[in-house]
């Protein structure tokens, strides 16, 4: 097959734990070819959605870890599979992108995730859902809201919602005195919309990053360990990171939202759980292939690249269909 990446610069990606390095060296040991672009790179031209592309070979070095061909311009469709893969923020450039890449998917090109499903799954917000699994949770840019929040609750985590890594993450409790000055701050005088949480003890135990495939659970989660003195458990945050077998918990929250976001055409799903209570649920670039598999001997990457072999073996879409 022929598989486009769109994703960050080449030169910020750490191949030690970056899991879309994971994916391309398991396409290319099934002979797939590898094309990457930049989401800047992606267009309306002369009447199709094309990507300026660069085929690219990998070279097993660690340093020098691919070689690149000239640069090409190639309509999307003629790809059969493109996989989107840029990190957020999920800013106006990345909903262009799902607007082109939905043109794309009219022209018959096949996109994962599912370029709609992305823009209508805000990874915060998408919890909201499937509250029966959630904690008590509050979205709003109004500090009156808030404070009440954090008066019922006691305890809360503040968020924007449009960030990744921990970023602007605040623990905020009813007697802290700089409570209002953070709410100020992360909702940017009422100008920004936040989401609260009530705070969720187990997070002593890590923040676990369970992956749907197709639906279905990989068997081992993250375990994302919050250093001493820190409350976001993200690698990014310094995190430690241990893999462990899926709980019960676990099992049941991936076999209840797996076959509904599976449906919605999000082939790949990282959902964030602490304790016994979802929290997230990733669909933009979700991450921790490597490490599972290193520690665990799962190969997630080949779990990935056999579902998306199967959803390619499927007839394709065009808006004539």
């Amino acid at each position: 097959m022929k598989i486009g990446i769109i994703l960050d610069p080449l030169s910020s990606i750490k191949i030690k734990k970056d899991s879309t390095f994971a994916m391309m060296v398991a396409a290319a040991a099934r002979g797939h070819e590898i094309y990457v672009m930049m989401q800047e790179a992606v267009m309306w031209k002369s009447g199709r959605v094309v990507g300026e592309n660069m085929r690219i070979t990998l070279t097993g070095d660690n340093d020098r870890w691919y070689k690149a061909a000239p640069p090409e311009e190639t309509p999307l469709a003629d790809f059969d599979a493109v996989l989107m893969r840029k990190d957020p923020p999920f800013d106006v450039e990345y909903i262009t992108s799902t607007w082109l890449l939905e043109l794309a998917v009219r022209e018959g090109a096949r996109i994962f995730n599912d370029p709609g499903a992305i823009r209508n799954h805000s990874e915060k917000l998408a919890t909201l859902e499937f509250a029966r699994f959630s904690v008590p949770t509050m979205v709003s840019r109004l500090s009156r809201q808030i404070h009440d929040f954090i008066d019922a609750n006691g305890d809360v985590i503040v968020k924007p919602l449009d960030g990744m890594g921990g970023e602007s993450v605040f623990r905020v409790t009813d007697t802290d005195p700089n409570r209002y000055v953070i709410v100020e701050t992360i909702t940017r005088h009422g100008a920004r919309t936040v989401m609260a949480q009530r705070f969720i003890p187990e997070i002593r135990d890590g923040d676990k990053r369970i992956l749907l495939i197709a639906g279905k659970p990989v068997p081992y989660c993250l375990a994302r360990i919050p250093r001493p003195g820190e409350t976001r458990g993200n690698l990014a945050a310094g995190g430690t990171a241990v893999a462990r077998p899926l709980a019960a918990r676990d099992l049941e929250i991936a076999h209840a939202l797996g076959p509904e976001l599976s449906s919605r055409g999000l082939l790949l799903v990282g959902l964030d759980v602490i304790g016994d209570h979802l929290t997230e649920i990733n669909v933009t670039s979700p991450t921790c292939f490597r490490e599972i598999n290193e520690q665990t001997g799962f190969d997630v990457a080949a779990m990935f690249t056999d579902a998306l072999e199967a959803a390619c073996a499927a007839p394709r879409r065009t808006d004539k269909q």
